[in-house]
């Protein structure tokens, strides 16, 4: 492999380096992948970008990207091959990533973490995500297979990983309470190939350790 690579910092269970590794596996580019433990931040990632969050990739020229949605930006603008991201469906793409950024994620922090969120009981934390989801992803799959259309889109890949998390806290009560298509969505994503790619367990780096190559043609 060559030796000028972009870096990805990266922690596989992030929600947010995960929409940027499905992106980078997506666009086909390879990267050097520097799997990080959040309680002991490599000081290489807080050089890079002091707010030390993941994702960050650095570019050979220097650039840091260290936005999660900048970053699937910068891989699909590199090569989109399933167009996850045409021109003509961009501005609403961003416009709904954004309002489930700013809306859902902090719906689904409370109901994750009630103990911080002490003014509402875990349940109402939960209601309310799932009135969230209801209202703005589930109506859209009532119509569509996926969030824009029929085809797998750059939003649908942002936005799942945050909805499978939300799921996670208690899988039984949303199998039982999620409404059908919002299940269906999730699942052909939960139980995709594409995701299986970017879950793969990587050991913590350190520096000075051999470089571990991320992509769908490393």
């Amino acid at each position: 492999m060559p030796h000028d690579l972009p870096i990805l910092y990266s922690f596989r269970r992030c929600p947010y380096a995960m929409r940027a590794r499905l992106a980078l596996w997506q666009s086909g580019v390879i990267v050097e992948l520097r799997e990080v433990v959040l309680r002991d931040k490599p000081a290489e990632l807080i050089a890079a970008s002091p707010k030390a969050t993941v994702p960050v990739l650095v570019l050979p020229s220097g650039e840091v990207i260290a936005q999660s949605l900048d970053i699937m930006h910068w891989a699909l603008a590199q090569s989109d091959p399933a167009a996850w991201h045409p021109p003509e469906l961009a501005a609403q793409q961003i416009e709904l990533i954004t309002r489930h950024d700013i809306e859902f994620k902090p719906l689904l922090d409370a109901y994750k973490y009630p103990e911080r969120h002490s003014q509402l009981s875990l349940e109402q934390h939960r209601d309310n995500a799932m009135y969230w989801l209801a209202e703005n992803i589930n109506q859209r799959l009532e119509g569509y297979t996926y969030l824009i259309d029929n085809q797998m889109r750059i939003s649908d890949v942002a936005i799942a990983p945050f909805i499978r998390q939300f799921s996670a806290v208690d899988f039984p009560w949303f199998e039982q309470h999620a409404p059908a298509p919002l299940q269906n969505w999730l699942a052909t994503f939960t139980e995709s190939e594409l995701l299986a790619a970017v879950m793969n367990k990587y050991p913590q780096w350190q520096a000075g350790d051999a470089p571990i190559y991320f992509g769908r043609k490393a």
